[in-house]
């Protein structure tokens, strides 16, 4: 498996992943019009221009993709995917370290998922995220806001 920046091209098939993979989460709060399921093809090739894409790739199959971009500091990392025939395998955890590499001169790392969503806060908390906010989106879901904040270098001439 590689882990490569990903084009507008892989757009439809990052797309088609995101779909399947966003649908457990979907059944976990019984609430299939979540953004993922219902992003049009035209809306993620626009989020090229905005944000950088990471795909998980083997045998020629885009098996997992991340995004995020930049802003005030904050790296904003969203939609981590790996296909349900890979998942717990360690690809999440990959995509999420070579993000956080594409993305060093961040000051924090800030990414959101639902409060039901185990799996997701499970591996966020084990990269070092911390919980810092809750968002009632509706009556069936909460949005979790996680962030990791790098310490800044001392001064140089300090111990």
């Amino acid at each position: 498996m590689i882990i490569e920046r990903a084009m507008v091209g892989d757009a439809e098939s990052i797309l088609s992943l995101q779909k399947l993979a966003y649908r457990s989460e979907a059944e976990i709060y019984d609430d299939f019009t979540i953004p993922p399921l219902t992003q049009p093809l035209e809306e993620i090739k626009k989020d090229f221009e905005s944000q950088v894409f990471l795909k998980a790739v083997t045998d020629g199959r885009i098996i997992g993709s991340v995004r995020a971009f930049v802003k005030e500091g904050t790296c904003h990392v969203g939609r981590l995917i790996v296909h349900p025939d890979f998942q717990n395998q360690g690809i999440g955890t990959r995509l999420m370290g070579r993000i956080e590499e594409v993305f060093k001169e961040a000051q924090r790392f800030e990414i959101f998922t639902g409060h039901k969503s185990e799996r997701n806060l499970f591996l966020y908390e084990k990269r070092g995220y911390q919980r810092f906010k809750t968002v009632k989106a509706n009556e069936k879901l909460t949005i979790v806001y996680l962030e990791k904040r790098l310490h800044p270098c001392l001064p140089a001439g300090r111990d």
